[in-house]
């Protein structure tokens, strides 16, 4: 049942907000002020070439009087960063004018352009923070949406208004459409954007709206039918002269027809669900075993997570790389592309990085992808922003894989380089009003990378969820050229309910070894305590040789780690730097602890030490190391070398900027104990170092050693999660790899199998039941 709505008071500037962002200060109706701050700016050249009206509409947003000699006035800084704005804003003379260093996207809104007073957001997250941030420079009131357990969510909290859904399961809350529907009729809202996932590409939904006479913020029934069918969809970009790969071309309806067309088609192949996206529902088969397994497993994701168990299956791509087309069209038959990014760093069909544009396509490909991918918005009168995915090949031959009729989650990177507000694009397309743009108007400056950044255990799978509540969380907002796209904050609740993105991390550079050095220092600096996230993973991507060359494929992962991903693998000179590094702060944290408000605890104590001998415990290894202390500078022999490591740095923070040598380096200090055991993340990878003295050491080689579980009897849970089905019980007999129970986490379902073969001991699970992370499922024998 909804809830009654309510009005919060109007959040303070979040960081990383558009509006915290340095510059000129441009009021606007119905919103907080923003900043202009556009880098690299000659004010007089400026002056020069922006027109009579562009240069009224700057002396009025300064306030000068009328008939100022802007020319004489051009030295001044806030005149110059203005008249960019307003010289780059558009064809039309605009009121408001937003660039941010941090959002990398303008929203510009006429005042005689009217839109929609009242809009709620039919999703959560950052997604529903992202939608509402447009909406408030646009001047325009925003209603979330909740389940129960979101009730003291960021995008609850962000809105004008919010109303409760129902309980925490998706399908009774953010899938409940009668509740959301009440929702609306409720607070009066005049549109509905639905952001990704849910209800976004649901045609149901689309039509009660406007059968209720309120918009949908997304294209038109039609095509949301045409493109989220991907069988129909596939019959239409043929007809349309539209790249797509070899398949069948219609319903698979049982496992041994699945075996059949796979058979005819050629391995490997591709079983996908006819509805849906985002990875689920998608196996690849290399044989008729799999093909089996994978069309058991895809039929009972696309139930779950789409209502629709139907499949298709299709010829599988090998070493391809997934580039999509973002495009935008009106309701006048006008349509852009507004170029390419490269999605193909993925694990089990999901998206980790991505950038734009891709360092794979040239000028003539990138023309033709884009051509073909307004074809086929065209074909179905679509309207609104919209993604068309493509599988290309090692000869740049590309293949239509599927059209997403909606806002994408990385979205971001495409407005970096064109500068265009999204989500403004498509209220604005929604209210009927024409594009502003021509094809010949969309740029590509500069390069943007996208890191996603999730709860999850990247050492299990490249990333199975993690729960948990964020007792620590610190964005790099500080950073230039950083945008964090998240819709949580310290003391946010990770659950089994939703998807397990913390945020989008997206960094800006005029190429695209800026845009990777930045990401690296973001990284870095990104503080998450509390669950288990994927920042080693991401870190240790972006500086992959493979990566940084951009020879890269949807195999990236498995190939460049097919033992699984380890962490950052120290090398020599790396494990001294850690070692000292170490070594440096535990000396710090002692001479901390000596002092109180800057003198000695004890007035009367000795001279204070310069030297300390100590060992440090690395893995299995040991380093004997020499310190010597100078001010705020600590040298580490070790090893035979000597490293410098400085810096006045705050024990208390979890960021710990450091100087060894002549290299500059961020650690985290994860967690510390008396006994000289600390956890630091270095290089992105936590490391567990003991640092003791020279006596600690020689003892603790006499201390009996944990003697590990034995795991092959025992199955234990890999992550938390349901219980979806157990398939043995106590007394049969079980052969190693075989499945045991299927356990569902975040809409994707896992098997679980048997490490040897053996007897059933005991179950001590059963389908559902609710799981966390190492509970014991079954024993045998």
């Amino acid at each position: 049942m909804p809830g009654s709505s309510y009005r919060p008071p109007p959040p303070a500037a979040e960081p990383g907000d558009p509006s915290s962002s340095p510059g000129v200060t441009v009021p606007h109706a119905g919103s907080r002020s923003r900043s202009i701050s556009p880098p690299g700016l000659d004010s007089l050249a400026l002056c020069c070439s922006i027109t009579q009206q562009q240069q009224q509409l700057a002396s009025r947003l300064l306030g000068l009087p009328a008939g100022a000699d802007m020319a004489a006035l051009s030295s001044t800084p806030s005149l110059g960063r203005l008249l960019a704005a307003v010289k780059n804003a558009s064809l039309h003379s605009r009121w408001q004018a937003v660039s941010s260093s941090s959002a990398r996207y303008s929203t510009v809104q006429d005042p005689q352009e009217k839109t929609f007073d009242k809009i709620l957001i039919a999703n959560r997250g950052e997604i529903a923070c992202r939608v509402m941030k447009t909406c408030r420079m646009m001047g325009i009131q925003t209603v979330a949406v909740h389940s129960d357990v979101d009730a003291s969510a960021v995008h609850v909290k962000m809105a004008d208004e919010a109303v409760c859904v129902g309980p925490a399961p998706t399908n009774k809350s953010y899938l409940n459409m009668d509740a959301i529907m009440e929702a609306v009729r409720s607070t009066g809202a005049q549109a509905v954007h639905p952001g990704y996932g849910f209800l976004s590409e649901n045609k149901e939904f689309a039509r009660r709206l406007a059968a209720d006479g309120v918009a949908f913020i997304g294209p038109d029934t039609h095509a949301i039918q045409a493109m989220g069918d991907k069988i129909e969809s596939k019959l239409i970009a043929k007809a349309a002269k539209v790249n797509t790969i070899p398949g069948f071309d219609g319903v698979v309806e049982t496992v041994e027809e699945a075996v059949k067309i796979a058979q005819d088609i050629g391995y490997p192949v591709m079983i996908k669900a006819s509805a849906g996206g985002g990875g689920k529902g998608m196996r690849i088969a290399w044989n008729e075993e799999e093909t089996r397994e994978g069309f058991r497993f895809s039929t009972q994701e696309a139930a779950s997570s789409f209502g629709d168990s139907r499949l298709l299956i299709e010829k599988f791509i090998d070493n391809p790389r997934h580039i999509e087309i973002q495009v935008l069209a009106d309701k006048h038959g006008n349509a852009l592309w507004l170029n390419e990014r490269e999605c193909s760093i993925q694990r089990r069909n999901q998206k980790v990085v991505e950038e734009a544009p891709s360092t794979f396509l040239d000028a003539a490909t990138r023309r033709a992808m884009g051509e073909q991918a307004v074809q086929l918005a065209q074909a179905v009168q679509y309207s609104s922003a919209g993604t068309v995915e493509f599988l290309v090949d090692s000869s740049k031959n590309f293949y239509f894989l599927e059209m997403n009729t909606r806002l994408q989650v990385e979205h971001p990177i495409t407005e970096c380089i064109t500068g265009l507000d999204l989500v403004q694009q498509m209220i604005r397309v929604a209210k009927g009003y024409p594009l502003l743009h021509k094809q010949e108007d969309i740029p590509i400056n500069g390069w943007a990378i996208e890191s996603r950044v999730y709860a999850e255990d990247p050492y299990k799978s490249f990333g199975l969820p993690s729960i948990g509540r964020l007792s620590q969380y610190q964005e790099p907002v500080n950073l230039s050229n950083v945008r964090v796209d998240s819709g949580i904050h310290e003391g946010s609740d990770i659950s089994i309910y939703y998807d397990p993105m913390i945020s989008k991390l997206v960094t800006y550079g005029s190429s695209r070894a800026e845009a990777l050095a930045k990401m690296e220092d973001a990284l870095d600096n990104y503080v998450i305590r509390g669950v288990t996230h994927n920042i080693p993973l991401l870190r240790e991507i972006i500086t992959h040789p493979r990566f940084v060359s951009g020879d890269i494929t949807t195999n990236f992962l498995p190939e460049v780690y097919p033992d699984g991903f380890k962490g950052h693998q120290l090398t020599a000179g790396g494990q001294k730097e850690l070692v000292a590094s170490a070594a440096a702060l535990h000396i710090a944290a002692q001479l901390r602890s000596q002092t109180f408000l800057g003198n000695q605890r004890v007035s009367n104590s000795s001279q204070e030490r310069r030297r300390w001998d100590l060992c440090v415990e690395l893995g299995k290894e040991r380093h004997p190391v020499v310190v010597l202390r100078s001010g705020h500078t600590y040298t580490v022999e070790v090893g035979g070398d000597r490293l410098e490591v400085s810096g006045e740095w705050d024990l208390a923070s979890p960021l710990l900027p450091l100087k060894i040598n002549d290299t500059h380096r961020i650690l985290q200090c994860l967690s510390r104990t008396a006994t000289g055991e600390v956890c630091l993340q270095y290089l992105g990878t936590s490391f567990k170092v003991r640092v003791m003295s020279l006596l600690a050491a020689e003892l603790s080689s006499f201390m009996p050693e944990k003697v590990p579980e034995d795991t092959s009897s025992i199955l234990r849970s890999p992550m938390p999660g349901a219980v979806v089905a157990v398939s043995v019980k106590p007394g049969d007999t079980v052969a190693e790899g075989q499945e045991i129970c299927v356990i569902e986490a975040m809409k994707m379902q896992n098997s679980m199998t048997a490490a040897k073969t053996g007897k059933v001991k005991s179950v001590h699970c059963k389908a559902g039941e609710t799981v966390g992370e190492g509970d014991l499922l079954v024993e045998l024998e």
